[in-house]
């Protein structure tokens, strides 16, 4: 019981978030400026997506390594489960990617993302999204682009 009125809860305010969004947010200048500061971080961290497709081209995955102290506590398991549960919360809340299409697997800060999505854009916004989720030290894609499924006539 406790668990579904948890899920309730989250339920209800990821609607009412996402109704504010397409009511109030897309035309408040604050929220284009969010999308502007967006774009300068994929370009900070080489994660557009013809650098994505570059970086697959020649290594077959995508890496990016916090510029954080290497010799920090190692991350415990239940830090991990947190820093999985962000990110995938993150995901949920972002239009252009699927939760259900992104595996996501932390293990000592370490984060790996596995699945399919649609385009090399979504690979390097996954990266970025889970490379500024707190405790996480480096971020290793295995993200694959397949086109969508077309139903049969």
């Amino acid at each position: 019981m406790k668990d579904f009125l948890i899920g309730l809860l989250v339920g209800a305010f990821l609607t009412a978030g996402t109704g504010w969004y397409f009511v109030v947010g897309r035309s408040n200048p604050r929220v284009a400026h969010a999308w502007d500061v967006v774009d300068a971080r994929l370009t900070a961290w080489h994660l557009r997506g013809d650098d994505v497709r570059e970086e697959l081209g020649h290594t077959g995955r995508v890496l990016r390594r916090q510029a954080s102290d290497f010799g920090a506590v190692m991350a415990s398991a239940s830090s991990d489960t947190a820093i999985t549960a962000k990110i995938k919360a993150k995901y949920a809340v972002e239009r252009d990617l699927s939760l259900f299409g992104i595996s996501v697997n932390t293990t000592d800060g370490r984060v790996t993302l596995a699945g399919n999505v649609t385009s090399h854009q979504q690979i390097g916004k996954a990266m970025l999204i889970a490379l500024e989720t707190d405790g996480v030290r480096e971020v290793n894609s295995t993200l694959q682009v397949k086109s969508p499924a077309r139903p049969s006539p």
